[in-house]
C-alpha cells in the first residue's frame, strides 16, 4: 500500500487562514476570470482583494499596498486552481508546461540584432520630445488591451477581443488615479481602501488599512522614475536590486520590469534611452522579425523565454518607436498548446491631463 504524500510546511497555516475568513464572511460567487488583470492577483489574496474594489476583507497581518492594475503587458497566467475570498477570485501561482520547466533563455548574451534593435530604439527615444507632466498634474495612458483568462471551471485559456484602456495617474503619486475600461465602472487606483485584522481564530476583526508602498521601479510614479539612473549599467543594477525578491530567473524578472515602464510610464527621454540599452544587456534576448500589437500594428520584436511564456516588445520598423507587447506560450500547459496567444497590447497615447477623467488637451 502506498504511503500517503507528505504535507506541505503551510498546509496547516492556509487551510486556518481559510478557516477564518469562512467564518468571518458567506461564502461568494465565484466570478469569470477573464477580466483578470493585475499580476499581484496571482500572489497575494490580499492584495487582489483590495484592488478589485472598495469593499473590506479580512487579513492576518500588515503589508504594503502596490499600485492595483497598471501592467499592460502582463497577461492573465495560467491558472493551475483558484480560490476566492470576498466575492473576489485570485489566481494560483502560473502552472509549468507538463512534464518540463520549459526554456530558459539565460547564459547566452544578447543577440546582436536584439542589441542593435534596442540601440536603434534608444537613439530614437533620447532625440523624442521630454514629457511636460507637471506636479499636481496626471499622466494619461491611453492602451488596447487583451488579457487571456479561464473560468473556474478551468480548461485552455482564451483570448478575447481587444478594448481599450485609459489610465490616469498622479504624477507624484500623491493622489488617487483613475482605471477606465468599456463596460465596467471607473476604478480609483492608490486610494486607502478598509481591510480587517484577525490576530487569531475567534478574535474580533479590527478595521484598519493598508499603508501605501513607497515609489520603486515595481511600484512606480512619474517623479520617481524621472529620477531614475542614465547610465544603463546603473540602471540595470538598480532593476536587479528591487526586483530581487520576486518570481522566476533574475534576467526575466529584470525583461519583465524594463517593459512595465516603458509601458506603462512616460519617462523622460534619457531614462527611456536608458531603459532600452539596460535591456541591451541582459542575457537571452532575440529577435523575432515579424509581430503585432494589439492594433494590429506589424513590427519587429524583440523578445526573451522563461518558463514557457516568451514576452515580446514590439516596435515600429520605420520610427523605432515602443508599440506594444505580447505574451506567448512557448510551451504546452493546461492553459493552451504551445503558440497559444495569453495576450497582447498596444499603447496609443501618453499625455499630460489636468485631473482623473479628463482628457489630455490638444
Amino acid at each position: 500500500m502506498n504511503a500517503s504524500a507528505p504535507r506541505p510546511p503551510h498546509a496547516d497555516a492556509d487551510e486556518l487562514l481559510r478557516a477564518e475568513l469562512t467564518e468571518l464572511l458567506p461564502p461568494p460567487h465565484v466570478p469569470d476570470l477573464t477580466a483578470e488583470r493585475d499580476q499581484h492577483l496571482r500572489h497575494t489574496v490580499l492584495r487582489t482583494a483590495l484592488a478589485a474594489g472598495d469593499g473590506a476583507t479580512a487579513r492576518p497581518v500588515r503589508a504594503s499596498r502596490p499600485r492595483p492594475g497598471l501592467r499592460l503587458g502582463w497577461i492573465a497566467a495560467p491558472m493551475a486552481a483558484c480560490a476566492v475570498v470576498a466575492g473576489v477570485a485570485v489566481l494560483a501561482p502560473q502552472d509549468r508546461s507538463a512534464g518540463s520547466p520549459g526554456r530558459i533563455s539565460v547564459g547566452q548574451p544578447a543577440a546582436p540584432e536584439a542589441v542593435r534593435i534596442l540601440s536603434d530604439a534608444a537613439l530614437a527615444a533620447a532625440a523624442a520630445p521630454a514629457p511636460d507632466a507637471r506636479p499636481g498634474g496626471y499622466v494619461y495612458v491611453k492602451s488596447l488591451v487583451a488579457h487571456a483568462g479561464r473560468d473556474a471551471a478551468g480548461g485552455p485559456a482564451t483570448l478575447p477581443p481587444a478594448h481599450q484602456r485609459e489610465v490616469w495617474l498622479s504624477v507624484d503619486g500623491s493622489r488617487p488615479g483613475l482605471l477606465r475600461e468599456p463596460g465596467a465602472a471607473d476604478t480609483e487606483l492608490g486610494s486607502e481602501a478598509p481591510v480587517y485584522e484577525v490576530d487569531r481564530r475567534g478574535a474580533t476583526p479590527r478595521k484598519t488599512t493598508l499603508e501605501s508602498a513607497p515609489p520603486s521601479v515595481t511600484n512606480p510614479t512619474h517623479a520617481y522614475v524621472a529620477t531614475l539612473p542614465t547610465d544603463p549599467e546603473l540602471l540595470l543594477r538598480l532593476i536587479r536590486d528591487q526586483t530581487r525578491a520576486g518570481e522566476g530567473d533574475a534576467d526575466q524578472r529584470a525583461f519583465t520590469a524594463i517593459g512595465t515602464l516603458l509601458a506603462e510610464t512616460w519617462a523622460p527621454p534619457k531614462v527611456t534611452a536608458a531603459l532600452y540599452e539596460a535591456a541591451a544587456r541582459i542575457p537571452g534576448v532575440t529577435v523575432l522579425p515579424s509581430a503585432k500589437d494589439a492594433a494590429g500594428r506589424e513590427g519587429v520584436a524583440v523578445a526573451r523565454t522563461a518558463h514557457g511564456e516568451q514576452t515580446q516588445w514590439i516596435f515600429d520598423r520605420t520610427t523605432s518607436a515602443f508599440l506594444g507587447e505580447r505574451t506567448v506560450l512557448t510551451a504546452t500547459t493546461s492553459a493552451g498548446r504551445a503558440g497559444t496567444v495569453l495576450g497582447v497590447s498596444a499603447v496609443l497615447a501618453k499625455a499630460a491631463a489636468p485631473a482623473p477623467g479628463e482628457l489630455p488637451k490638444g
